[in-house]
């Protein structure tokens, strides 16, 4: 918190540390959730899996590829600046961010998971200003309809609210990896992952709380997930699995769609399997 004040000295656009906290954003028990849903993805490709079971299919040689910094690189994301206001005009302001209720589009996509991730339950929810966004774009790229938006909570925003810490700590792990200083690499990795967690109501962090922040910062990581799906599948890879902030399962010649490497923009390989291959 102490960098993230000092990288804000001098800028631009101020922001409310401590807004009131709306219902949507509240708690509904001390240990249990909110009702914001960040779209966190957790799938496999069904028909491929079955596919290759029957026989249909030969084995698919699989990597499993890791989004290298996922929560650092989701920094770069709208974050709403102070107090949420209320709006059920059903329009979107793309100069706000913030939570919207939807109604959500159907999907019927079995080659890549819905952005709403593993969600089951249909009708009405609330999601974050990543997600939908990432929805409104497939529905221009006319993977789906538009959805609904029911209400909002939203601020005016920014994407340079972090942008400053953030270019600073992409140049330390840059800087420690070049120098092979493993235990830098994993330092950095906490203290972006615990300002993340911890941004909203957390007793681990007494200096801000922003519920909104923290939802909007994972559904972003999610988000840029799903966009590195998508272009693997564009590019004719098949998605075999997806899940968690970063992890991607390939069949294909994925070095030729992603760079390979610990950089903020490369892929790292995990592990591989074969899928449908004996044991």
């Amino acid at each position: 918190m102490r960098l993230f004040k000092q990288s804000r000295v001098g800028g631009r656009y101020e922001h409310k540390d401590f807004p009131p906290t709306e219902d949507v954003l509240k708690k509904r028990s001390q240990k249990g959730a909110d009702s914001i849903w960040e779209g966190r993805p957790k799938w496999r490709n069904t028909a491929l899996a079955q596919a290759v079971r029957a026989g249909g299919h030969g084995p698919v040689d699989v990597a499993v590829l890791d989004a290298n910094a996922a929560y650092l690189a989701a920094w770069k994301t709208r974050l709403p600046l102070g107090r949420l206001v209320h709006s059920t005009t059903g329009i979107h302001d793309p100069g706000q961010a913030g939570v919207h209720l939807i109604t959500p589009p159907e999907w019927d996509h079995a080659d890549i998971p819905s952005p709403l991730g593993a969600r089951m339950e249909p009708g009405e929810l609330w999601v974050t200003e990543p997600t939908l966004r990432l929805l409104m774009r497939c529905a221009r790229d006319g993977l789906c309809d538009p959805p609904v938006i029911r209400e909002s909570w939203t601020s005016g925003s920014t994407e340079a609210l972090l942008e400053k810490l953030r270019r600073t700590l992409v140049e330390l792990r840059k800087q420690a990896i070049d120098q092979g200083d493993t235990l830098t690499v994993e330092y950095l990795k906490a203290m972006y992952s615990k300002f993340v967690s911890t941004v909203g109501e957390s007793s681990m962090n007494r200096e801000i709380r922003r519920p909104d922040w923290m939802h909007i910062i994972r559904s972003q990581a999610f988000a840029n997930l799903w966009f590195k799906a998508d272009r693997a599948r564009k590019a004719g890879l098949k998605l075999v699995q997806m899940s968690g902030t970063d992890e991607l399962h390939l069949a294909g010649d994925w070095r030729g769609v992603f760079a390979e490497g610990r950089g903020m923009a490369e892929m790292k390989v995990k592990d591989t399997y074969t899928l449908g291959g004996e044991g």
